[in-house]
Order: structure tokens, then C-alpha cells, then sequence
């Protein structure tokens, strides 16, 4: 039981993390872009879409380095 408490404990923290840098890209780094690639980022979704990906890519390895292999 205190394995289990212990993974959503770190997932809940992961989603929080999420959420933070979500907000500051959304808030800092999209309307940067959309000052400097106009013609290009005209798409917001295709932005926010790569924005995701590489988020939950780069926080997916953060737990997967975090917990190690499960084999003993």
C-alpha cells in the first residue's frame, strides 16, 4: 500500500510540474514565438500540440530515470 501511495504521490507532483510550465509557456515562450514567427506559429494549436509533446516526453523520462529499472 505504500508503494502505491508513494507513485501517485509522484504523479500528482509530475502534473503539477506540468501545469506550472504549461502556464509559463503559455504565458512567456508562445506569444515570443508568435512575435518572432508570425507567418509561421498563425496555428496556435500546432504550436501548443509540439509544446505538449515535448513536455510530457521530457516529464515522462524525468519519472522513468526517477523510478529506475523495477528488476532487482
Amino acid at each position: 500500500m505504500g508503494e502505491r501511495i508513494k507513485v501517485f504521490g509522484l504523479v500528482a507532483i509530475l502534473g503539477f510540474m506540468s501545469g506550472v510550465i504549461a502556464q509559463l509557456t503559455a504565458d512567456h515562450v508562445i506569444p515570443a514565438l508568435l512575435r518572432i514567427l508570425p507567418q509561421l506559429v498563425q496555428l496556435r494549436f500546432l504550436v501548443s500540440g509540439f509544446a505538449g509533446a515535448c513536455l510530457t516526453l521530457g516529464l515522462v523520462s524525468i519519472w522513468a530515470y526517477i523510478t529506475g529499472p523495477s528488476e532487482p
